[in-house]
């Protein structure tokens, strides 16, 4: 049984605290963006983008800590849903550019005219509306989500066999992704974007605001997540994921409970999807890699599962981690995250939260047993 589960939940104070945090910090440096180039306190260019990756990347470790942590689901496909949130806002983004493409085409984007596409397919109409995009962001992901969970749980698919149709999934996604006759760009993508709403995706203010934007959004989905594991659903959740036939028996569905969860963490996650295109500016199929996935569950696992505030912790250290040791060992990358992650399976089964929380229990008391005073009592 997780020994969160009866206390990291109900930490409301914690959420609201990890979710003031990240709007601070994201607010300042979205502040020290904007400083002259001369400032100390100015930060590039580079140093945006790489803060609005993990702050989407800790979107994606939300949505698995979620059916993960609470409902016990180990998914390794949740990058899929991570994809197609990305892919719908790729597809506003590509029509934005309009007749600055290098075709001069502002019906069709570069490299549908390449391929000698002669119109739009009809999954691509409307996509030139932002509010449209936003709605495919969320749409696309849940209904994938919906039919996909819907056939799983409702066939009572658990443990590691779920675990690797989830895998599969994402791979099939990616095989699909890649061919060029699904207009989608094929190996390639969607890249070379250039404006959002108007304003150019490459200035400074732009950046900056797209990076609070990503942090008040990621803020927003902390709080919603502990809204949805804080009351009684959080605790049927645990119910399903500690005993889901003794839950059965007591009269609930947990098959309703879980498909539930799953559709709400796959909309975070194609949140977090949206908002690394934009702050990335490229989306390709390399993203509905397996490999993601499974660094997701990796992130959630360091930060310490079926916590909240954990996965956004694990994914914000284990990709700064990554900035650092590819910058200096590329090549033995891998080789480090697998390291990490059979340490904290072996030392740290709770993560950093549970060795946090270890460090601020206080020490038992020491109770002395009273002593009869044998004198007095003579006395």
């Amino acid at each position: 049984m997780n020994p969160f589960s009866t206390h990291a939940p109900r930490s409301l104070r914690g959420v609201i605290w990890m979710a003031v945090a990240v709007v601070v910090a994201a607010s300042c440096l979205a502040v020290a963006s904007l400083l002259p180039e001369g400032n100390l306190l100015h930060a590039s260019a580079f140093v945006v983008s790489l803060a609005g990756k993990y702050l989407s990347y800790a979107m994606l470790a939300l949505a698995v800590d979620l059916v993960w942590g609470f409902a016990g689901i180990l998914t390794l496909g949740h990058a899929a849903f991570f994809a197609l949130g990305g892919y719908a806002m790729g597809m506003y983004l590509m029509r934005e550019i309009g007749a600055r493409g290098v075709y001069g085409n502002a019906d069709l984007p570069d490299f549908m005219i390449f391929l000698s596409w002669k119109s739009l397919p009809w999954y691509w109409w409307g996509s030139e509306h932002f509010i449209w995009a936003a709605v495919l962001v969320v749409a696309v992901p849940g209904l994938l989500a919906g039919v996909f969970g819907w056939l799983a749980f409702r066939s009572r698919v658990s443990g590691v066999y779920l675990s690797i149709i989830t895998q599969a999934l994402t791979y099939a996604l990616m095989l699909a992704f890649f061919q060029n006759g699904l207009g989608f760009g094929g190996n390639n993508g969607l890249t070379d974007f250039k404006d959002i709403l108007g304003a150019d995706l490459h200035a400074p203010h732009t950046r900056a605001v797209l990076l609070v934007v990503t942090g008040v959004l990621l803020a927003a989905s902390l709080l919603a997540a502990r809204f949805v594991v804080g009351g009684r659903f959080g605790n049927l959740l645990v119910a399903v994921r500690d005993a889901e036939s003794r839950t059965r028996f007591l009269g609930y569905r947990p098959e309703q409970a879980k498909l539930l969860v799953w559709v709400f963490s796959a909309m975070i996650a194609g949140v977090g999807g949206a908002l690394y295109v934009t702050q990335v500016g490229i989306i390709n199929p390399g993203e509905f890699a397996p490999a993601n996935s499974i660094e997701s569950v990796i992130w959630v696992a360091v930060g310490g599962r079926g916590t909240l505030c954990g996965a956004v912790l694990g994914a914000i250290l284990v990709n700064m981690g990554k900035t650092l040791f590819t910058a200096w060992l590329p090549e033995f990358w891998l080789y480090g995250l697998g390291l990490l992650f059979i340490c904290t399976t072996l030392f740290l089964p709770n993560g950093l939260m549970g060795l946090w929380r270890h460090a601020r229990k206080p020490p038992p008391e020491e109770v002395t047993p009273e002593v009869a005073d044998t004198q007095g009592d003579e006395a």
